[in-house]
């Protein structure tokens, strides 16, 4: 078994809506960033990639490579899984807490873990979602950034 870590920040700027564990949600803002910055999902990613060795998410999806201007983050996802797959990993779980002032994620969290447990190709159950505020402290408290964190586990397959 091997364990991974990911972490993702990114600003945000009036706008038409935000994803967030690959789930849209309809609000005024949106993050600034090259693909759509859905920061759940850039942390799991350099979280997966962490766990087999395989680098972070800047060498495999350059910020300065147009290709993935505006790329919808679930896709960068999808290659990373086929990638954890071809290294003969299976993934057994993710945790994921977002830090958020705004929107509140209550509501969405079902959603995201449905999303992300689809694209990770395991069940439900091994994927949890955890919202916390920052109590008005730093660019997060301040509701200029959004920020998540995400712990694997994947295991050889036998």
């Amino acid at each position: 078994m091997r364990a991974g870590i990911g972490y993702d920040v990114h600003r945000l700027v009036p706008g038409r809506g935000l994803a967030l564990g690959g789930v849209k949600l309809d609000r005024p803002w949106a993050f600034v960033a090259d693909s759509d910055g859905d920061v759940v999902v850039h942390a799991v990613i350099d979280a997966l990639l962490g766990a087999c060795g395989l680098g972070d998410i800047g060498e495999w999806f350059p910020d300065t490579d147009p290709a993935y201007k505006g790329m919808d983050s679930r896709e960068l996802l999808k290659r990373v899984v086929a990638a954890v797959a071809e290294k003969k990993y299976q993934i057994e779980n993710v945790d994921v807490i977002v830090h958020a002032e705004q929107p509140k994620l209550g509501p969405h969290k079902p959603a995201m873990r449905a999303t992300l447990a689809d694209l990770l190709g395991i069940e439900p159950d091994r994927v949890n979602v955890k919202a916390k505020t920052n109590e008005g402290l730093d660019a997060v408290g301040r509701r200029e950034a959004i920020a998540a964190w995400a712990a694997v586990v994947v295991a050889e397959k036998k």
